[in-house]
């Protein structure tokens, strides 16, 4: 069996010093694992009805939550016939998490609730501060769906794996 080329290594290659995980679809698990039994059909790209499912990074699909929000269907999981993606691996679909960044128009004195009103789990509320609300996200609540993602003007929300979450961006 042939592996996979090392991401690390092409990033290296590429000038790279420092690669961020991509943000595989729900239900992948461990990178290694997934990588290893993803053929790179696409299988669950075109059976993910909100279409945030890419091909990317040597043929195989991540999540861009700047396409919209995972709504965790499980469309994907049930057109992966080789199993990359299974239910069996987690109890979770993934260990995402939204951040939210400088760039906030909020954090910055400006009214913008974009990312309170799209996000289904109520994980973003805003507090009372001088100069207006600012953003307070509740980790525990959020789900890592991007809903938040695509809907910032100012692009200040990334989702990114728990471990990495607050990690300077």
């Amino acid at each position: 069996m042939v592996s996979a080329p090392s991401l690390q290594r092409r990033a290296f290659l590429r000038g790279r010093q420092t690669l961020e995980t991509p943000l595989r679809p729900p239900w992948a698990g461990d990178e290694g694992v997934f990588l290893d039994a993803c053929t790179s059909c696409l299988a669950c790209v075109a059976a993910c009805p909100a279409g945030v499912l890419v091909e990317r990074d040597g043929r195989h699909p991540v999540f861009d939550p700047r396409r919209g929000e995972c709504t965790f269907c499980a469309a994907c999981v049930e057109a992966c016939a080789p199993h990359a993606l299974d239910f069996g691996r987690a109890e979770q679909p993934w260990q995402l998490k939204a951040e939210i960044g400088n760039a906030c128009l909020a954090q910055r004195g400006v009214v913008c609730l974009s990312c309170r009103d799209v996000c289904g789990e109520a994980a973003i509320r805003f507090r009372p501060a001088p100069g207006g609300a600012r953003p307070d996200l509740d980790r525990e609540r959020c789900t890592g769906c991007g809903a938040c993602v695509g809907v910032c003007p100012t692009a200040a929300i990334v989702v990114a794996p728990a471990q990495e979450a607050g990690r300077e961006r």
